[in-house]
């Protein structure tokens, strides 16, 4: 897929999550075979006024690997600024979110809120692409409107691209749904039959498995899929969308040693690249992500919810895994268990075996 002069490999995008997005959650995306990664939103005017909190979030990928910078906002110059900002960083794309469904960022009339206002929102697209240089593609994220009554997508998303916009990424949810109930795939299959050819639409939503990402192409026409949630305690999803578009034989779901692997380089880039008094937080977080549907993983989180010492709650998260995988080999004789999110792959043993926290088991 081509963004402008940009040339993106693998038509797989991981989305901006606020709290999510880190350098270091980026960084295990890109390992696993993400096209493109892109920041945490960031307040342009929190960037202006130089809050450390919100210009510490603005972070390049390791490795001289390319990467987006995503911004909100709707003051023209302040979003003008803010962009620069990420070019003197060396993004390759600078993203404007007018899709975030959150209460505070649409009380101050910003993120989905913008739909409302599709003059203005041509205003900032205007502004950013006129403070960067050619070359740096300006991009926008909406949604499919803001209630079921205003379905505006299509219209709007022609009018960023008349803006400026190089890139159209569209949420199949409204601003009212938040993150409930299904993404439309119709109204992002209305944005591609809408948008110019040339201009590529990424489709976004409901997309955590290699057969979701499938779908999404097929039924909408989309040029690339953008992944959020579906990312987490999962790169092994980009990984496997990677090596369908090269037509190579899929690995199968991680194993639990795969699992402990990731889990490590994780930590590792935690500790090398968070703020200190941050790290415990995203510790946690990653212990969740990473053994969801693991058996016993809700005693696991209970046990290391009040933790405070990284170390130790690295230790029981080790410990846990080793355990598990210990009890792997016992009862598989040699038979490899796969167990991905929300399931248990068992060998040929007894099925009483079964313990599960999250669901029932199935043979891998």
């Amino acid at each position: 897929m081509r963004i402008g002069p940009l040339q993106i490999e693998t038509d797989v995008l991981l989305a901006p999550m606020a709290a999510v997005t880190d350098l270091p959650f980026r960084t295990i995306c890109e390992e696993h075979g993400v096209g493109l990664t892109i920041t945490e939103f960031l307040s342009a005017h929190a960037l202006c006024e130089g809050a450390k909190k919100t210009v510490d979030k603005m972070t390049p990928s390791l490795y001289g690997r390319r990467f987006g910078v995503q911004i909100f906002g709707r003051e023209p110059e302040r979003l003008a600024q803010a962009a620069q900002m990420a070019r003197d960083i060396g993004a390759s794309l600078v993203d404007i979110n007018m899709g975030c469904p959150a209460k505070r960022v649409v009380a101050g009339a910003c993120g989905s809120a913008l739909m409302k206002e599709p003059e203005l929102a041509q205003e900032l697209v205007r502004a950013v692409r006129a403070a960067l240089p050619e070359h740096l593609p300006v991009t926008v994220k909406h949604r499919a409107g803001w209630d079921d009554r205003h379905l505006n997508a299509p219209e709007f998303a022609c009018a960023m691209v008349e803006a400026g916009a190089a890139m159209i990424t569209i949420h199949g949810r409204t601003r009212t749904q938040g993150f409930s109930g299904k993404s439309s795939r119709e109204i992002i299959y209305k944005v591609r039959q809408a948008v110019p050819a040339h201009v590529p639409v990424v489709g976004n939503g409901d997309v955590v498995s290699l057969g979701d990402y499938q779908a999404m192409r097929a039924e909408t026409g989309c040029d690339a899929v953008m992944i959020g949630r579906g990312a987490l305690g999962n790169p092994w999803l980009f990984r496997d969308i990677r090596m369908h578009l090269l037509q190579e034989e899929l690995p199968g779901p991680p194993s639990v040693a795969e699992r402990t692997q990731v889990f490590r380089r994780h930590v590792r880039l935690m500790r090398e690249h968070t703020p200190p008094k941050r790290v415990i937080h995203e510790l946690r977080k990653a212990v969740a992500w990473y053994t969801k549907g693991l058996p016993r993983s809700a005693e696991l989180r209970d046990r290391t919810a009040g933790l405070l010492d990284p170390d130790a709650l690295c230790l029981i998260a080790e410990e846990f895994l080793l355990s598990l995988r210990d009890r792997v080999m016992s009862v598989t004789s040699g038979e490899r268990l796969y167990l991905p999110d929300g399931q248990i792959g068992e060998g040929k043993f007894d099925l009483r075996a079964r313990a599960v926290d999250n669901g029932p088991a199935t043979v891998a």
